[in-house]
């Protein structure tokens, strides 16, 4: 009997070793036919040790339950008996069990916690202190577009100017400034003592449909004209070739700065007046103003808002224009 239930206990061990890497191999589609698999596993040895014992011991169902019930698999020895009594007693008759159903044990499971749902909980509390962090924030943040709107409203009414909202596109220093030298009677084409124009920037003034609309593209023409006419007077302040530069001023919609405003002033005989977020006024001038009478001069004046926060896309030129 020792023999046969020192095997027993042996292959206890071994189904218990195979059923619980099964169980950690299973997936979420698979777990359910693993248990019944698992199940069905020690059901079969269960049944089939049972089935020994009974056969040594003679079809005595009470030995074989209880031979069962010793099979220890975790020190690979029979149960040992509390009272000295029962010790004399175990060579004679196997311990006794209580029940003879497969053992539940092996196949027993606890209710894992829902590892997807507690992080998507997580995720969402953290988006939620997020959100209010950043609500927060921006409550005690500066609002520079509402600043820097009513500084410039100051100015314009200080100067009896009007504003006139021009596209942001990236062309809007050269629509800004298209409509006022059409508005002011000076035009898009310079005068030719100023500068000389390359015969594509001839078709473009020629081929503009509205200054309003598409004016931008003459003035974006003259002013990579003048530049490179002029290349002494700009390349230094340039980080690439002058002929790269002019070619995005003429082609693209790259945006305007300080040295596409010197060389529309020069080109055009025009002074230019910017009215900077911060209140300033800056003037770009066409240096030759004298030589026009006072009437010519106070025609030739462009008036620009510069705007930083204001828009959407960053800075941003608007046309200005006195108020009648």
């Amino acid at each position: 009997m020792e023999e046969l239930l020192a095997t027993h206990r042996k292959e206890q061990k071994d189904l218990q070793g195979r059923i619980t890497q099964k169980k950690k191999s299973a997936t979420k589609k698979t777990r359910k036919g693993v248990n019944d698999d698992c199940e069905r596993m020690q059901r079969e040895l269960t049944e089939r040790q049972r089935a020994e014992i009974a056969e040594l011991n003679g079809d005595s169902t009470e030995p074989v339950e209880e031979a069962l019930e010793d099979l220890n698999l975790e020190d690979g020895t029979p149960t040992e008996d509390k009272s000295d009594d029962d010790k004399t007693t175990s060579t004679t008759q196997a311990p006794e069990i209580t029940s003879t159903e497969p053992s539940e044990e092996p196949t027993k499971r606890t209710k894992k916690p829902n590892r997807q749902k507690a992080r998507l909980a997580r995720r969402a509390a953290e988006q939620a202190a997020q959100s209010a962090a950043a609500a927060e924030e921006a409550a005690n943040q500066t609002n520079y577009r509402g600043n820097e709107q009513e500084v410039m409203d100051a100015v314009f009414k200080k100067l009896n100017l009007r504003e006139v909202e021009v596209t942001p596109d990236g062309h809007c220093l050269y629509s800004a400034i298209a409509k006022q030298l059409d508005d002011c009677g000076v035009g898009l084409r310079p005068d030719p003592s100023r500068i000389v124009l390359q015969p594509s920037t001839q078709t473009r003034i020629d081929t503009v449909a509205s200054p309003q609309h598409d004016g931008y593209r003459a003035v974006r023409a003259v002013a990579a004209d003048f530049i490179r006419e002029h290349k002494e007077d700009f390349e230094a302040f340039m980080e690439e070739p002058v002929d790269v530069y002019t070619r995005k001023i003429k082609l693209t919609a790259e945006w305007g700065g300080q040295l596409e405003l010197q060389a529309i002033a020069r080109a055009y005989g025009v002074d230019i007046n910017v009215v900077q977020k911060d209140g300033r006024l800056e003037k770009i001038e066409c240096g030759d103003m004298d030589s026009f009478n006072e009437e010519e001069q106070r025609r030739r004046v462009v008036w620009l808002a510069y705007y930083r926060h204001t828009y959407g896309l960053g800075e941003h030129y608007n046309a200005l224009f006195k108020k009648d």
